[in-house]
């Protein structure tokens, strides 16, 4: 797995992939691949896109990682590489933590509004939990 750097850089395998994905049609690729491996052409069909530019993003997913190619008989067949998308997940993970602790606070809080709105007699407020 793949990790930041005591110095607090994301490993460049990292940012080839946060790279690769930016770009919209490169994504669209990517959770058309979610589905499972795909020829060319059918990635052309989906995208609405002439066959060299998509070529040309699978080029770029190629090289950042992401996807694998493999030759069946005239069609490339193109399938996605979990690896990088695991690290990304594990990156995203570490911040996910951060949002749960947060939203903890947030029902200790609220919790004890209600407490308090029913300890002393107030009408209930509009929060719905």
């Amino acid at each position: 797995m793949t990790r930041i750097c005591e110095s607090g850089h994301i490993p460049l395998v990292m940012l080839e992939t946060f790279r690769a994905l930016a770009e919209p049609s490169r994504f669209q690729i990517v959770e058309l691949l979610l589905d499972g491996p795909r020829a060319v052409g059918d990635l052309v069909d989906r995208l609405g896109v002439a066959q060299p530019q998509v070529s040309k993003h699978l080029r770029v997913l190629s090289e950042a990682g992401l996807v694998d190619v493999r030759v069946d008989a005239q069609r490339r067949i193109y399938a996605l590489r979990p690896a990088p998308l695991q690290e990304l997940e594990a990156w995203v993970e570490r911040y996910r933590r951060i949002w749960e602790s947060n939203f903890q606070r947030l029902d200790a809080l609220l919790d004890e509004m209600k407490a308090s709105e029913k300890k002393h007699g107030r009408k209930k407020s509009h929060i719905k939990r």
